[in-house]
């Protein structure tokens, strides 16, 4: 079994370009709008029904968040209703315990891409990276990034943080930038929420290089303002309209 290479908190400190979080959160902050554009709506439980699939695609019309995030069951009935209203459908892939095979990861990629799907959120192989096998997280990684790519759609990985040691957070995520991810994604919700040390950690080691989503038990206004300023820059939450209702009841749409 490999053993994890020591990351430093030097390491942190290394010019990879700058995000200003506190800039980015203000102007985030400043209206309901601009905080619902950086939401992804997401409803992802084992039991969800086509009424709450649709009632969730009203939501993000009404509201206009970043996207609609559903179970891949569902990817077609969300493509299908928000079909011309330019808001994009996402969908979970080797999802929730990262354990699927890259042939499997790539189907789904291949799948839910021609079903009109525009962002994936997989999670990390979990017990590669916990055996030290970064090959084969990283191998796991870039193909399924190649193939989002190359179908015009977004990728996050989600690193479900609650489950791994400080480096390993460390160590996975510096593998996901390199394969090719375009955000970091905190949690899947199932194991724990998303805390502010790990997105500020994640925020620290990747500067500007990809997105840091953070997911898992955001639930209120002020929950959302500690991620953003924390370093987040897309946030994962079912809890999307009252969010944003509670910034600004005033700017509520009818």
């Amino acid at each position: 079994m490999a053993a994890i290479t020591p990351i430093r908190e030097s390491d942190l400190e290394f010019d990879h370009g700058s995000f200003d979080s506190a800039l980015f959160a203000s102007r985030t902050l400043s209206s309901p709008e601009s905080l619902a554009a950086v939401i992804d709506h997401t409803l992802i439980k084992p039991d969800a029904t086509r009424e709450a699939i649709e009632n969730l695609c009203k939501e993000a019309i009404q509201y206009r968040f970043a996207c609609v995030m559903v179970n891949p069951v569902w990817s077609s009935t969300a493509v299908a209703i928000l079909s011309g209203t330019g808001m994009p459908v996402g969908a979970v892939i080797g999802f929730p315990f990262g354990g699927s095979l890259v042939s499997t990861l790539r189907q789904e990629v291949a799948a839910l891409t021609r079903l009109g799907v525009r962002e994936l959120d997989m999670v990390i192989p979990l017990s590669h990276l916990k055996s030290g096998n970064f090959q084969a997280v990283h191998h796991t990684i870039h193909a399924a990034v190649t193939l989002a790519h190359q179908r015009g759609a977004l990728l996050k990985v989600t690193l479900e943080t609650a489950l791994l040691t400080v480096q390993e957070k460390l160590r996975g995520a510096e593998i996901a930038i390199q394969a090719g991810a375009d955000f970091l994604k905190t949690s899947t919700g199932f194991a724990a929420g998303a805390s502010l040390a790990d997105v500020a950690l994640l925020r620290g080691l990747v500067g500007a290089r990809c997105g840091v989503k953070a997911s898992g038990s955001i639930r209120t206004l002020a929950d959302t303002r500690a991620m953003l300023e924390a370093g987040a820059n897309r946030i994962g939450t079912s809890a999307s309209v009252g969010i944003v209702r509670e910034l600004a009841p005033t700017h509520t749409r009818e």
